[in-house]
């Protein structure tokens, strides 16, 4: 994982061990960060988007050579 998703994928871990998802309904990760605003806080899902923009980033080749965009 390159160092510069590494503090969102920290965040967003953080944020859905706190949402009800995974502390009251005793879901796995995985199946939390799948759902909707309803489930899950809209923070939550903010931090998500902005994760697989990241990762995606690193994928393509002409953000690769000029880097992740600061978010």
């Amino acid at each position: 994982m390159a160092k510069s998703c590494k503090g969102l994928a920290m965040e967003l871990v953080k944020c859905l061990s706190e949402s009800d998802c995974v502390k009251v309904e005793n879901r796995p990760f995985r199946e939390c960060a799948k759902e909707k605003s309803p489930v899950i806080s809209s923070e939550c899902v903010g931090l998500r988007e902005t994760y697989f923009n990241c990762k995606r980033g690193q994928v393509d080749m002409r953000a690769r050579i000029r880097g992740n965009k600061g978010y």
